[in-house]
């Protein structure tokens, strides 16, 4: 990719529309570029025939279609993959490929590191180094090789997307626009720990699925956890959900991991299930990825049973999500860590 031109990949119809007309070509062959960047996803400006050969040399002297391969990858056993893409600072992002019967999911990442270092995540303990672009964030769709496949997108990968709210939402319009992938926004879900800043935002602005990080029910120990609980607390997170008539067709869902000894006694579940009652939503139940140096460890699968039993019993549907991919560093943040880690060694050892 040429760091002197800027990238097409991520741009609205509004901003291609916007370049063709300084560049002097005819509004309409902004649509067609759309088309040849969303719809067949071309990756050089070289294979959008319909335009003029004069036309896309002109486009060409400061635009590319901006597309990367993923730099790394690894493979699991069950099928799902992990790719590792550099970004032009030389930084590195995760997305994970999961398949699973008629379903495919992409989990993409919206920022390198992240802000919110919640005790539990890999990508908290990396710090904040930069928010991706739109394009950096369509590139993981766009360049992961099972694309065609993919029936869902869930922005949970590295970062806080509501910390990166502008670009997210870009990329959420891209998706689901008619001159873009015309996605139903059905097909994509998107996690945050509940920033005051983009909740009500995001909520008004789009109309894919909300997925809340909870992992605790009591304050106190949920900023144990979640450091950002002090700025924002789940109380007043549910407060302004229930302002959301989530009963049609936007899904809102919480997560919450189970750790062993610290949120899986049924104490826990019936201050959920409190908390919650009323609110139209799911409690999809995490198992725990263990990471270095925290002190967490997941609970059994019988606890976790006997935790979703007791939370669909009492009429907050509850579902356990299957964990995949834990021989190949799942976890989000630690592929990209030892990445990070080895090229540190290696520079020092130069």
């Amino acid at each position: 990719m040429d760091s002197t031109k800027a990238p097409l990949l991520g741009k609205t119809l509004d901003e291609l529309t916007q370049i063709v007309l300084d560049l002097g070509m005819p509004k309409f062959t902004a649509g067609q570029i759309a088309s040849w960047l969303y719809g067949r996803k071309v990756a050089s400006i070289d294979e959008m025939t319909n335009l003029s050969v004069k036309n896309r040399e002109r486009l060409k002297e400061c635009y590319e279609v901006g597309a990367t391969a993923p730099v790394h990858e690894m493979r699991s056993v069950d099928g799902t993959v992990k790719y590792l893409f550099r970004t032009p600072e030389g930084d590195y992002v995760e997305s994970v490929y999961i398949p699973d019967a008629d379903r495919a999911t992409l989990c993409v990442s919206s920022q390198v590191g992240c802000k919110m270092n919640c005790k539990f995540c890999m990508t908290g303990k990396q710090g904040y180094t930069n928010s991706l672009t739109a394009a950096q964030i369509l590139n993981q769709i766009y360049s992961t090789p099972e694309r065609d496949t993919l029936t869902n997108v869930v922005f949970m990968g590295m970062g806080e997307p509501f910390d990166n709210l502008d670009e997210v939402l870009r990329a959420l319009e891209i998706l689901t626009a008619s001159y873009g992938y015309a996605w139903s926004p059905k097909r994509i879900t998107v996690s945050s720990v509940g920033l005051r800043k983009g909740l009500r935002r995001f909520l008004d602005e789009s109309d894919c699925h909300l997925a809340i990080s909870l992992h605790s029910p009591f304050p106190a120990q949920r900023q144990e956890l979640m450091p950002a609980e002090k700025a924002f607390s789940i109380v007043e997170i549910v407060d302004i959900l229930r302002q959301y008539d989530f009963s049609k067709q936007r899904r809102l869902s919480f997560e919450y991991i189970v750790f062993k000894g610290v949120n899986d006694s049924l104490i826990y579940a019936k201050e959920l299930v409190r908390l919650l009652r009323g609110l139209d939503c799911r409690m999809n139940l995490i198992r725990f990825h263990a990471i270095p140096n925290v002190d967490l460890e997941g609970a059994d699968m019988e606890t976790m049973l006997a935790f979703r039993d007791y939370l669909t019993q009492h009429g907050l549907f509850a579902t356990i999500r299957a964990s995949r991919g834990e021989d190949i560093f799942a976890a989000c943040g630690m592929l990209s860590t030892a990445k990070q880690q080895a090229n540190k060694q290696n520079n020092e050892t130069v």
